[in-house]
């Protein structure tokens, strides 16, 4: 059975249409990564588990922060690994300056699951996030004309 992830894709709206907020991973083996790593902070969960429960969770794990609003929920995607990434995309604020992510312990050290949080438009953001997770940038802007 595929692994499941499921997270939240927040928006705000701009003068230019709207931004996208991304995580980037924390540890030794991201910390020189910028293109195509991004990612909507999102998280494993359990059979049987809510996935928006789940998605809610992992927010706040990977952010320190909580999201609040009416979630719209998008398409699953499969990723490359053969991972199903469920996602809900929700209207809302946050600043990056306050990510606070929970940690993991790598070679006897200990990292941030998330190192950096950033505010995209959309077109950047296609270059950021990993190429699996893209379709939730267009159904979101087909969601969001």
């Amino acid at each position: 059975m595929a692994k499941t992830s499921a997270g939240l894709l927040l928006y705000r709206r701009g003068n230019d249409g709207f931004e996208v907020f991304l995580v980037h991973p924390g540890g030794p083996f991201w910390a020189h990564k910028d293109e195509g790593v991004w990612s909507i902070p999102k998280g494993e969960f359990e059979p049987g588990e809510d996935p928006l429960a789940a998605a809610h969770r992992e927010f706040t794990e990977e952010t320190g922060l909580t999201a609040a609003g009416d979630f719209t929920p998008l398409t699953p995607l499969k990723q490359p690994s053969g991972k199903i990434v469920h996602a809900w995309a929700v209207q809302g604020d946050a600043d990056p300056a306050r990510v606070r992510s929970n940690t993991f312990v790598f070679k006897g050290r200990e990292y941030p699951e998330v190192d950096r949080a950033a505010w995209f438009d959309v077109a950047e953001a296609r270059k950021k996030i990993l190429r699996g997770q893209v379709g939730f940038l267009d159904e979101l802007e087909r969601l969001n004309p």
